[in-house]
């Protein structure tokens, strides 16, 4: 007679009813709170309006906050029973103990969540393992009105009760989910999986008459397979628990300050309760936060953290967006990481931990070897669209060479719930285990924060070594690199960006953040130069503390949700208050640097009305400058220093008759531009090289608005092939501005509305178009189109410390894939002899294909922010041709100039200074090639960092001379650890220091005063 069979059905309909038979609830909780619109401290907690409450009612609307008070008695009944409570108030709930410290996280069950990786709440708060009967209940929590990822899920109290915790059978249920999950995952018929099947099916027998007898025999009998181990491994599991957070997303930033604190105070107790639990988190923004506003709870992380349970993970002040930052922004990331986990916890991070960010600069792994980072644990390629990466280890080597091991857990997830199919899946896809023996399991519940729960701690006591998985051991994850870098021989090479097939959207979404950010770091380079050149010179303070607060606020906006545009519409509200404040701030301090070392110079001038213009680039820069009220001069102003002039001379402009413009062209001594009758560019005609721009027959800066209704993350990837529309002009005029001939022209589409400024400047090729908009579009995308007279199968695009070439055709999917790409202060089409690059003030996505470039310039997406970018922005664009390649015609200058106006400061008032009164270069490089990123006072010590880079991918050889006094000048890394000392050159008798760069190299110099 053959064996009835087992339907799964039928299991999991078992493993419901054990799991709806571990609490009995005794009693509710009488409940008191206190709601208010915004957090108030402990201190304050009952400074709200008072609610009575119980289950079912209703205590606030989305963002709203309280402060609740639970009360009650455990029965004398219940006297040797194990106590909970049974809270869950429809929110994010931290409970606090009498000190006012967080104890526990709670988080609603009813949480928007991929439930396929379990359920995300935390309901349960133990209270006493073996009760008397009579214990009060007193306790108060502070909750957010909000789900886990913002949402709102209908703010009631779904329940708060005392209850029995019956503990053989909550170790039962855990037993039982185990089995079940491995064989409805393991894909075979193996005798192993009909004997776990069978035992499955006898438990639910046996549990048709539930008692303390047959929950025990159930228990013998799983754990009979559970003690079932595994033989000798191929390869091992790493398990580090793990909360990502998001410090801005789908709520507001100052919801992030409570979720750390939950997520830290669940974490601290469940190692309580089980001593294996090892739990990472990163990101030292956060532990900042903790420790401002928690240091009780803040000094229990370190001593979990220097008993090697907690482990501080990733070298960066956040997890940040690596396509959009600035290359300095990155190098700053790493260094106040770094430095902030050393000074607190006394560990040097040698790995980075982002596992969230979308897309990876090819100038990272550089960055990350000069800072001592070995390691990189990421997850987010497992995301792309249309081709998979090929490895999960491997080593990435970046734009210079440089390679840093890298590991993407093959679970495909930093959200795993712990179960058997999370190691299944992980050693049946990692496709590199025919070489390494070791990978990694990133368990908890992320995002929106709160962690590994006693679900996931419970699960994986079972899964340590049992058969038919491989084995599963709880470690801190740079215990698996080192590991895992035991067998580095035998990895493979990936070479360049690692590209996510996903989120192109982020590169545009966002417009006016995008462009403070860029505003920001150029200012923070500005004033960095300007303090430098100040306090070099004897003239002032360095305001170290100040900048140290403004960059980290400015690090903090670069977090891969708030920069990339992909959050909700109060983060970007206030961010962009902020923004606007720090750059006020930053540009004050900087023109009180330069009034400084201004009124040194003065004191030695012959101007009648001297004003000093500064130029922090490392060249010499001859440009037209407006002085205001209609005054122009041509200025010649030397490399990182100054030139004075006086403001009542005026200049005259050579060659007046050449410079003309009208409604239908612009013409000035090297370029002549005609536009078509619906404002596009019909021609630009490079006089000195006697050849078009433009593809021919073309039109160029046609105003392309496209349909898009993805959201900020994604837009669809055929939004060209289903048709466009252009603005429409609707007046233009024409003038002549002192050496600027401009055509001014208005445009309107929809609800919105753009004027455009294009100008030539006499002695110059680059044709600027100079915009303000008026965008009130719903899901539309705005894009400026240049097909160009440039034949090349690479668009030449700056990133950060280089460029990258990036196919211009569609071959194969992988270029396919690449359509929409990142580009910093310039994009570039070259062949041998000829070329044009688009330089830009604040914009990142574009298109190269073939012969044209796509400018993204805005787009309206509904989602998370339905209010995204309809508003007034402002940006610059230009055209710039140029004889011979993009290397020959040094684009990356025109990029950096294009960023960095000459600084005027009128020299008020005079004091005594080493500063001379005419014309200076503090610091200037003699060579082609290489740029200098920054200047800026030592993190520690009495010197001056000075960082440059090669920028042409060769080798260059260039002298660094530091015309400022100083005593001694050293190589250091990123870390500003001295590494190699400079001897200055015999015949010099200014500084110069020899330096020699391989292709993209970055090299720190450290001069001491």
């Amino acid at each position: 007679m053959p064996h009835t069979p087992i339907k799964m059905d039928v299991l999991r309909k078992t493993l419901q009813g054990i799991e709806s038979r571990i609490y009995t609830k005794l009693a509710p909780l009488e409940l008191t709170a206190y709601a208010t619109k915004e957090p108030v401290t402990f201190a304050e907690r009952a400074s709200g309006e008072r609610l009575e409450l119980q289950a079912g009612d209703k205590w606030g609307e989305r963002w709203d906050c309280a402060w609740f008070h639970f009360r009650g008695r455990v029965p004398d009944s219940a006297a040797g029973a194990k106590i909970v409570l049974l809270i869950d108030v429809n929110g994010e709930l931290c409970i606090f103990d009498e000190e006012g410290t967080p104890l526990q996280g709670l988080t609603n069950v009813n949480s928007e969540f991929d439930l396929t990786l379990g359920l995300p709440g935390k309901r349960v708060l133990p209270f006493a393992e073996r009760a008397a009967g009579g214990e009060t209940v007193d306790l108060w929590g502070d909750a957010g009105n909000n789900d886990l990822f913002g949402f709102y899920r209908s703010g009631t109290v779904k329940e708060a009760d005392i209850a029995i915790c019956h503990e053989e059978v909550r170790q039962l249920y855990y037993d039982y989910e185990v089995l079940l999950d491995y064989i409805e995952n393991i894909e075979d018929k193996s005798a192993r999986t009909a004997r776990i099947t069978q035992a499955l099916y006898d438990v639910h027998l046996l549990l048709r008459y539930p008692s303390d007898e047959t929950v025990a025999e159930s228990r013998r009998l799983l754990g009979a397979e559970l003690a079932k181990q595994g033989g000798d491994p191929t390869i091992t599991a790493t398990a580090v628990g793990h909360a990502h957070i998001d410090l801005a997303w789908l709520w507001p930033i100052r919801e992030t300050f409570r979720k750390g604190a939950r997520t830290f105070a669940t974490a601290l107790r469940m190692m309580e309760r089980y001593p294996d639990y090892v739990f990472g988190a990163s990101q030292p923004q956060l532990y900042q936060w903790v420790k401002e506003q928690h240091p009780n709870l803040y000094a229990q992380i370190k001593q979990r953290v220097a008993e090697g349970r907690w482990e501080v993970q990733g070298a960066m002040w956040v997890e940040p967006d690596s396509n959009i930052a600035g290359g300095e922004a990155l190098v700053r990331q790493i260094l106040h990481g770094k430095r902030f986990f050393q000074e607190e916890f006394g560990l040097d991070m040698r790995m980075l931990w982002v596992p969230d960010i979308f897309g990876y600069s090819a100038s990272l792994p550089q960055l990350l070897k000069q800072s001592g980072v070995d390691y990189v644990m990421t997850q987010k390629l497992s995301w792309s669209v249309h081709n998979d990466h090929p490895h999960h280890t491997f080593f990435w080597e970046g734009l210079d060479g440089s390679r840093v091991l890298t590991h993407l857990p093959p679970e495909d997830t930093y959200n795993g719930p712990a179960l058997p199919r999370s190691i299944m899946k992980a050693e049946r896809d990692y496709y590199d285990k025919n070489v390494s023996e070791h990978c990694l399991v990133v368990f908890g519940i992320g995002d929106g924060g709160g962690g590994p729960g006693e679900e996931h701690l419970e699960r994986l006591s079972r899964l340590k070594n049992l058969q038919g998985l491989i084995p599963v051991k709880q470690e801190p994850a740079i215990d698996f690199f080192d590991k895992l870098n035991a067998n580095a021989s035998r990895y493979k090479t990936w070479k360049g960006e690692l590209y996510l097939e996903k989120h192109q959207g982020t590169l545009t979404s966002q417009a006016r953040n995008k462009r403070f950010n860029r505003k920001l770091e150029k200012a923070l380079r500005e004033l960095e130069f300007a303090a430098s050149l100040a306090f070099a010179a004897g003239g002032g303070a360095y305001p170290a503390e100040e900048l140290d607060s403004i960059w980290k606020e400015t690090l903090l906006y670069q977090f891969h949700d708030i920069l990339p545009g992909s959050s909700i519409t109060r983060v970007f509200d206030e961010s962009l208050a902020r923004y606007e404040a720090l750059l006020g701030r930053v540009n004050d301090l900087t023109a009180a640097a330069y009034r400084e070392a201004a009124a040194s110079v003065a004191a030695g001038t012959e101007a009648k009305r001297p004003a000093v213009l500064f130029n922090s680039l490392p060249w010499t820069r001859k440009e037209w400058i407006g002085l205001g009220q209609g005054q122009w001069r041509e200025v010649e102003v030397p490399a990182m220093g100054y030139a004075v002039i006086d403001s009542d001379a005026q200049s005259v402009l050579a060659e007046q008759e050449l410079l003309q413009a009208a409604d239908d062209r612009l013409e000035n001594d090297l370029i002549r531009v005609s536009f078509l009758a619906d404002g596009s560019v019909g021609s630009v005609y490079d006089k000195a090289l006697g050849r078009e721009v433009l593809a021919a027959g073309e039109r160029a800066n046609v105003l392309t608005v496209y349909k898009d209704d993805g959201d900020a993350w994604d837009f669809p990837e055929d939004y060209a092939a289903a048709g466009s529309e252009s603005m429409k002009l609707t007046g233009t005029r024409a003038f002549v501005d002192g050496p600027q001939a401009i055509v001014e022209q208005r445009y309107a589409y929809g609800q919105s509305t753009l004027v455009q400024r294009i100008s030539l400047t006499a002695g110059s090729k680059q044709l600027k178009f100079g915009t303000e908009a008026d965008w009130q579009e719903d899901g539309c995308m705005l894009r400026a189109i240049f097909p160009l007279n440039v034949y090349t199968e690479f668009a030449n695009c700056e990133i950060q410390f280089g460029h990258l070439k990036r196919p211009t055709h569609r071959n194969t999917m992988w270029d396919y894939a690449k359509d929409e790409i990142s580009a910093h202060q310039w994009i570039d089409l070259s062949q041998p002899d000829f070329g044009a690059a688009i330089l830009n003030d604040c914009k990142y996505g574009y298109s190269a294909n073939g012969s044209t470039i796509s400018i993204n310039l805005l787009r309206s997406p509904s989602y998370p922010d339905p209010s995204c970018d309809r508003a007034q922005h402002q940006f610059d664009y230009a055209l710039l041709p140029h004889e011979g390649d993009f290397i020959a015609a040094e684009v990356y200058k025109a990029g950096y100039a294009f960023n960095t106006p000459i600084a005027v400061v009128e020299a008020g008032g005079s004091r005594s200074g080493i500063l001379p009164a005419d014309g200076f270069s503090a610091i200037d490089l003699e060579g082609r090639g290489v740029m200098i990123e920054a200047v800026k006072k030592a993190e520690d010590g009495n010197a001056l960092i000075v960082r440059l880079y090669e920028t042409s991918g060769a080798n260059a050889s260039v002298r660094l001379r530091v015309r400022l006094p100083h005593a001694a000048a050293s190589l250091a890394d990123l870390m500003e650890q001295e590494t190699a000392a400079l001897t200055a050159d015999d015949s010099s008798s200014d500084g110069g220091y020899a330096l020699s760069f391989a292709p993209f190299e970055i090299k720190t110099v450290k001069v001491k005063l």
